[in-house]
């Protein structure tokens, strides 16, 4: 077996790997033995010398490895094949009754930097690491494969790219279906909920497939009431509301091309009488909603990411904070809040904090009746904190 490059540990910086972690930062390496190129497989060693892990390299980012595997086995084509087989094994077991699904979340799947979403026919990649990038056209290969879909696209249109010394693109990589142009708008179906997802333009992917579970828990709780969805994309938890017996939806939302599409998603399930969706900033739309004396049975909060990082923080707590003040004081009592923070840097207690102080200052109690977390699609490495990046909450109004 010929010499394999090889990255060497400073000292106790191994115990986070050991424990599961897989990213090894570049302030932890001591030296690099050997010419690995960006996305070449290296070996990853303690500086007492001790075999660790291998994975992809990349002198460009900050996460100067991301770990595959803690054996001393090839990282080759079969061995992406076989991960692969075991995320989609897994999504047969926890996802049902919807024909959208996360296929390999990333380090979650022990596949980094790599990401896939399924919609009906069509798969959407993202290869966000420069060694998934390099093998992109294997994987497009591998994936059709193993899931007989028709097409795949490419979604690497992503900001995060450029940490990685990665161009942007986006399009088809693998067309096919008997398309005469393949389409960029995709209907899927959610529990018996039909929708149009804009895999093209759409926000990550095109669908947030990590709150489905958490739609569907909300939706028995509006039965009989008014809804508002705050930050609403293209209406998921509203459309569910309604079909669970709403009488009324109203969905805010910045995006006009998002609303045009809420407003599609509404007509698709006969809704459209009953939802209504508007184009509007949702911090000034709950402000203003607040001071009109409109009151809610149900408000959905499912804001972009406030923290980015940790210098963020502060900023982003007192943006939670104030999104969720103006969402208690349009609740009726009995109502039922159901908040969300996709941020990872702003952690569970933190954001339990923000919805508590946003709840004392409008002179409201409320009682948790459950924290949930992103769906099980989404499934969170133990020893890795950062792939459990989803909190939900589901309160209610006293």
């Amino acid at each position: 077996m010929g010499f394999s490059p090889r990255v060497i540990l400073r000292r106790g910086r191994e115990r986070s790997l050991l424990d599961g972690h897989l990213w090894v930062y570049a302030g932890h390496l001591a030296e690099v033995r050997g010419s690995p190129s960006p996305g070449d497989v290296v070996d990853v060693s303690s500086a007492a010398g001790g075999f660790l892990g291998r994975g992809f390299y990349n002198p460009h980012s900050q996460i100067r490895v991301r770990l595959l595997t803690p054996e001393e086995e090839p990282i080759d084509e079969a061995f992406l094949d076989r991960r692969l087989g075991e995320a989609a094994a897994l999504r047969r077991q926890v996802v049902s009754d919807a024909t959208a699904h996360r296929m390999v979340f990333g380090e979650g799947d022990r596949l980094p930097g790599l990401i896939v979403d399924r919609y009906g026919d069509v798969l959407v990649m993202q290869t966000l690491s420069y060694g998934m990038d390099l093998r992109k056209e294997a994987l497009a290969d591998l994936l059709v494969a193993r899931t007989g879909a028709h097409a795949l696209y490419l979604r690497n249109d992503t900001g995060s790219r450029s940490l990685e010394g990665l161009a942007r693109h986006r399009g088809y990589l693998r067309e096919g279906g008997g398309w005469a142009s393949a389409p960029t708008r995709i209907e899927i179906v959610e529990s018996g909920a039909r929708f149009l997802v804009e895999i093209e333009r759409g926000q990550k992917t095109g669908w947030f497939c990590d709150q489905r579970e958490n739609r569907l828990a909300a939706a028995p709780l509006a039965s009989g009431g008014e809804v508002l969805d705050a930050f609403c994309y293209t209406g998921a938890f509203g459309i569910h509301a309604a079909l669970a017996g709403a009488r009324s939806v109203l969905g805010l939302e910045s995006s006009g091309e998002a609303v045009a599409l809420a407003r599609a998603n509404a007509s698709l399930n006969g809704l459209g009488a009953r939802c209504e969706f508007r184009q509007a900033d949702a911090f000034d739309g709950l402000r203003e909603l607040a001071g009109s004396g409109r009151f809610f049975d149900l408000v959905a909060l499912d804001p972009p990411a406030f923290a980015k990082n940790k210098a963020a923080l502060a900023h982003a707590a007192a943006g939670y904070k104030e999104v969720n003040l103006q969402a208690v004081r349009l609740l009726r009592p009995g109502g039922f809040l159901v908040t969300s923070s996709c941020s990872f840097h702003m952690g569970e207690a933190a954001f339990f904090e923000a919805v508590a102080g946003a709840a004392r200052d409008a002179g409201r109690r409320l009682r948790l009746l459950e924290a949930r977390s992103q769906a099980r699609d989404h499934p969170v490495l133990v020893g890795m904190p950062e792939t459990r990046y989803l909190k939900c909450l589901v309160l209610q109004v006293l």
